[in-house]
This record gives structure tokens, C-alpha cells and sequence, in this order.
């Protein structure tokens, strides 16, 4: 398998600089899931974020919708002491219109991370229609709601996942909206005296590979997954360079403008670029950004 472009190459992109200030550098949570939709709530375009996190209480849900110019207009937060339910609902009146937010988890199965995979609803009601209902239980989500709509304009538009490991790291992906579940690895060899490399797996499948990643910590590459281009973005700086506590950065991007939107001069600051490129997509009232996928892989010992 070829070796792929240099972040100094003419095809390099720069994903984030973790010896800055930027998100790679922080210390954020190490088992933590935000899955962002795009929707229509008012007549407008919002965004609702819905985080999965977990601590040593338990697994916590945070359901939260903010307007197009990012303000916060409602937010919800279960937390572990709340569990004892695990289900319940939350009314506010917004602009004199009821938004209500309706959870249930008290059948949810989670594996190793803070998500749940099975036997839970999440669900979004603005003036009696549903705006979006996440998990399997969508049947027992409208029988609880009584929302009166069966159609839900919700777009699923990015996903962040923090994850650790030592050398390997796996998850489940997908790469586009309502898009095929897949798993994805990506394993970093730096612990011998050869040169490092970086291999990324898509169920059980090689779709690229790295040689001399001290030189090429910093890259994109484009690969196919379900017939779609997906450009890939990498920074391991931290991973070789930084502490042994250190984070990589890698981004999934379906969309064809994902060049222009790394590279727009209207990002605040290229060193936090992994942090704005989230952010712009609340921002952003385009069509056809597609789909990303933030993964921080946080090395353990």
C-alpha cells in the first residue's frame, strides 16, 4: 500500500495544533459521545446536540437545542443520581410554543462506552410533532410523546467520540446519515525502534496506511466507504511528540467541500482548527456539508 501525502506535502492539511492552546491540547473527557442534528423547530434551522457521557456515578445524558445564531434555547441534563427512572420528560416554552424532551433508558443496554446500542428512546416534541426520536424504541417513543407526525426532519450532520487506548482503538462508525453501522480501528505501532505507522480498519478491512509518521504526523487522505468518498484527516502530534498522556485527532468528512471548509479564512484560528471545524457547522446553512466523524483516541499507558 502507498504511502500517503506530508502535512507539508501539496495535498497536507493540518488538523489541529496540539502544541497550542487548541482542543488537542486539553484535557477533555476521555468517554464521552455528542451526536449533532440538524433541524427545522419554529420555522427555523436549530441544531440539537445530544452528548453521552459517563463518570463513575454511571452513564449521563445531556439533550441540548441551540438557534442558528448558537444561542442555547433549551437544555436537558440526566444525570446518574436521576437513574433511579431513567426515564421522564421536560417541558419549556419557547416563544410561546411547548417544546418537550422525553427519555427513556430504564431497558437501555450500554457495552464499554457511554452510548447506549439497544432498549432506549430519546425523542424532541415541538408543538405536537415529533423533530426527532433517536434508538429503537421509536414505537413506545410516539406511544409516549402522542406526537401526531410520523416524519421526522431531523439530519444526523456530525458525531464526536473521545476514546482511549494504548495502541489500538476501536469504535462503531458511520460515515454519512442513516448511513451502515461499521466498525473502525485504527492502530499506531511507535513502540519498537522501526519507524512508526498508522493503519486504519474498516470492519476487519485495511483502507489506509501511514509509513514514517514522524514526518507525516499531519495528513489527509480520501477512501471509499459504502461507495461514498470520505476524506480522512489525521494529527498524531501528541502521540509522538507530546506527553504520554497525549490525544490524536482524526476527522471523517463525507463532504466534497470539506477542503474549503478547513481551509476557510472565516475560522477563528487554524491552531484550534479540529475545535472550529465542529463548531462551524453552527454556523453553517448550506447544504451538503455532509456528514463528519470526530474521533480524539487519548493514549493510556
Amino acid at each position: 500500500m502507498r504511502d500517503f501525502p506530508s502535512c507539508f506535502g501539496e495535498n497536507g492539511v493540518q488538523v489541529a495544533d496540539t502544541s497550542s492552546s487548541g482542543l488537542g491540547a486539553r484535557k477533555g473527557p476521555h468517554n464521552s459521545v455528542t451526536c449533532m442534528y440538524r433541524c427545522k423547530l419554529l420555522g427555523k434551522s436549530c441544531l440539537i446536540s445530544i452528548i453521552w457521557s459517563k463518570n463513575i456515578m454511571g452513564q449521563c445524558l445531556s439533550v441540548e437545542l441551540d438557534d442558528a445564531s448558537n444561542r442555547c434555547i433549551c437544555k436537558v441534563d440526566v444525570k446518574p443520581s436521576l437513574f433511579s427512572k431513567r426515564k421522564g420528560s421536560k417541558c419549556f416554552e419557547v416563544n410561546a410554543s411547548k417544546i418537550e424532551v422525553f427519555w427513556d433508558l430504564s431497558s437501555a443496554k450500554f457495552g464499554p462506552g457511554p452510548e447506549p446500542f439497544e432498549g432506549y428512546y430519546v425523542a424532541v416534541v415541538c408543538k405536537g410533532e415529533m423533530v426527532l426520536v433517536i434508538g429503537d424504541l421509536r414505537k413506545e417513543a410516539f406511544k409516549k410523546t402522542g406526537a401526531i407526525t410520523a416524519f421526522c426532519n431531523a439530519m444526523f450532520i456530525s458525531k464526536k467520540e473521545h476514546i482511549s487506548g494504548k495502541r489500538v482503538y476501536g469504535t462503531k462508525a458511520q460515515f454519512c446519515d442513516n448511513g451502515q453501522i461499521h466498525d473502525l480501528r485504527i492502530e499506531c505501532d511507535s513502540s519498537t525502534n522501526d519507524e512508526p505507522s498508522l493503519l486504519i480498519h474498516i470492519d476487519a478491512k485495511p483502507v489506509m496506511q501511514v509509513k514514517h509518521l514522524q514526518w507525516k504526523f499531519r495528513g489527509n487522505h480520501s477512501i471509499l466507504v459504502d461507495g461514498l468518498p470520505v476524506e480522512v484527516y489525521w494529527d498524531v502530534h501528541n502521540w509522538l511528540f507530546g506527553s504520554s498522556l497525549g490525544n490524536a485527532v482524526f476527522m471523517f468528512q463525507t463532504s466534497l467541500s470539506a477542503e474549503k471548509l478547513w481551509s476557510s479564512p472565516t475560522l477563528p484560528d487554524s491552531s484550534a482548527l479540529s475545535w472550529s471545524c465542529s463548531d462551524s457547522f453552527m454556523d453553517s446553512k448550506g447544504p451538503g456539508l455532509g456528514f463528519s466523524f470526530f474521533l480524539y483516541a487519548w493514549k493510556t499507558e
